[in-house]
């Protein structure tokens, strides 16, 4: 049960933070104050009721904690100015003025001082409220990993001076491709079940497209995240993941499609071709029907030379199968080193299921079933490995009763 708490947090925690930041110019700081607002709001909030403006209750408290913090340490004497700062700051109460920070709030963490893991890192803990082990699992790396990389980075900013706030022109250009990636992760992270994450993403998305309109990648990042976001009620059934095919179109939301393909076609006209505007375009086919699978692999392999990433080589492979035949598709499949990631396994599992090879495909979707953490994609692969037993007389891989 989601509680009026987990809700605010969700809604919220980007906003603050960021807010936060802003105020008392130290990440480690602003972040301790946050957790502790949540936590005493955690304490009295149901005993009192939810205030009637969460985010400025939240951000008036994690700043007097903060306060209260920085008068302990006096004999800090870099944290004097920050005393001053935090003591004479307003709250403000139209929380329209609050996105601009998290806007400045991203370009800070995507200075290019950073490594470019530590930039989308450290913006999809800070601003996205992603924790340590759901980055290092977007990353593929382990926890503790993820841990060092967050703490240089927080680290790094400190030491360098970098300020809280969105560049001048000239200097937007060098940043903008890792703004982009951290939009595209947190969207990503949302669209496996985190609603919030994606409706976050798309905000960020349409903010920089305002801050920069004639920017094509922009445009197609946005577009994108609405095209997609536009199948949001089908994906899932009850908890269960549901794959494209079985999706019903006529409950898709035809007003994000015509959103997303306007901006597309706004992306187009500026002369795009780059990653984000092809997938949007391959979005944008996705969302007819039938599809056209052949454009969808066309588009592909032009990411593919564009990416050279092995991930849109599988992409290309199931939308081959799907044109030419699941045989096809393996094909392409089987060439690919992805041995440690979940998606290999599951499109391999289904490419073999059918052409009949019951065995292999079981074997695949066992392998598949090892990776995954998700709940509604493990039920997925049960499902599957079920439906094989039961069309071989095996029942080793059923899922236990309950």
């Amino acid at each position: 049960m989601v509680t009026p708490l987990d809700e605010v947090f969700r809604e919220e925690w980007g906003r603050v933070l960021a807010t936060l930041i802003g105020v008392l110019g130290d990440f480690d700081l602003a972040e301790d104050a946050a957790q502790e607002a949540f936590a005493i709001a955690a304490g009295r909030w149901p005993r009192d009721g939810v205030p009637a403006n969460p985010r400025a209750w939240l951000i008036t408290t994690a700043r007097n904690r903060a306060t209260d913090r920085i008068r302990r340490d006096r004999a800090l004497a870099a944290k004097a100015g920050l005393l001053v700062a935090a003591s004479h700051v307003e709250v403000p109460m139209n929380t329209t003025t609050i996105p601009d920070e998290r806007l400045e709030l991203i370009f800070t963490c995507c200075h290019p001082a950073l490594a470019i893991e530590a930039q989308v890192a450290l913006t999809l803990r800070t601003l996205g409220g992603l924790t340590t082990d759901e980055i290092a699992r977007a990353f593929l790396v382990p926890e503790r990993t993820m841990a060092q990389r967050l703490v240089r980075a927080k680290r790094k900013i400190k030491a360098a001076g970098i300020p809280f706030r969105v560049p001048p022109d000239h200097l937007l250009r060098e940043r903008l491709d890792a703004v982009l990636t951290v939009v595209y992760l947190i969207f990503n992270e949302g669209y496996g079940g985190r609603e919030e994450l994606a409706t976050e993403a798309m905000w960020l998305g349409r903010a920089l497209t305002e801050l920069l309109p004639g920017d094509p990648e922009v445009r197609g990042l946005l577009a994108m995240m609405l095209l997609h976001d536009s199948r949001r009620e089908t994906r899932f059934n009850d908890g269960e993941l549901v794959l494209l095919g079985d999706q019903d179109p006529a409950r898709w939301d035809t007003a994000l499609i015509d959103r997303g393909r306007a901006e597309l076609d706004r992306a187009i006209a500026l002369g795009g071709r780059g990653p984000y505007v092809l997938q949007a375009a391959i979005a944008s086919l996705h969302s007819e029907t039938p599809c056209d699978w052949a454009q969808i692999a066309a588009l592909y392999g032009e990411l593919a030379r564009l990416t050279a990433s092995p991930v849109v080589e599988l992409n290309r492979a199931i939308a081959v199968a799907e044109a030419e035949g699941p045989e096809a598709g393996l094909r392409i499949v089987d060439g690919l080193g992805l041995h440690d990631f979940r998606y290999l396994h599951s499109t391999r599992a289904e490419l073999l299921r059918r052409l009949g090879r019951t065995d292999e495909a079981r074997a695949a979707y066992r392998r598949a079933r090892e990776l995954t953490d998700d709940g509604a994609e493990r039920r997925f692969l049960e499902r599957r490995l079920t439906e094989l037993a039961g069309a071989t007389g095996a029942d080793n891989d059923a899922p236990a009763p309950g």
